[in-house]
């Protein structure tokens, strides 16, 4: 079973930022970032708990190629993503979402 992948408004504003700042390094890596994050969001959908709970019930999946991490919390049949984040940013940014 497939669970419903969320992005809450903070992390879509996440996506966005990343993205477009990696599209203004070279023309197109803002796409390889997003196609990156899809087939993250893809994995995490399949096997939710796949990843490791890094702080109460938040997982942290890592982006391929890149270094983000996706914040996400299982609810149910749903995931509710926290956060998209640079690998260096402070964890209390994204812990503040919960």
């Amino acid at each position: 079973m497939t669970a419903e992948v969320r992005l809450r408004p903070e992390a879509e504003r996440d996506v966005g930022e990343a993205a477009a700042w990696y599209e203004g390094q070279r023309e197109g890596l803002g796409d390889e970032f997003l196609d990156e994050l899809l087939n993250t969001l893809s994995i995490i959908a399949q096997h939710p708990n796949l990843y490791p709970v890094i702080h109460r019930q938040t997982h942290r999946a890592l982006i391929r190629r890149f270094p983000f991490g996706v914040f996400y919390q299982v609810e149910g049949q749903q995931v509710a993503v926290l956060a998209v984040m640079h690998a260096k940013r402070h964890p209390r940014r994204w812990m503040g979402r919960l």
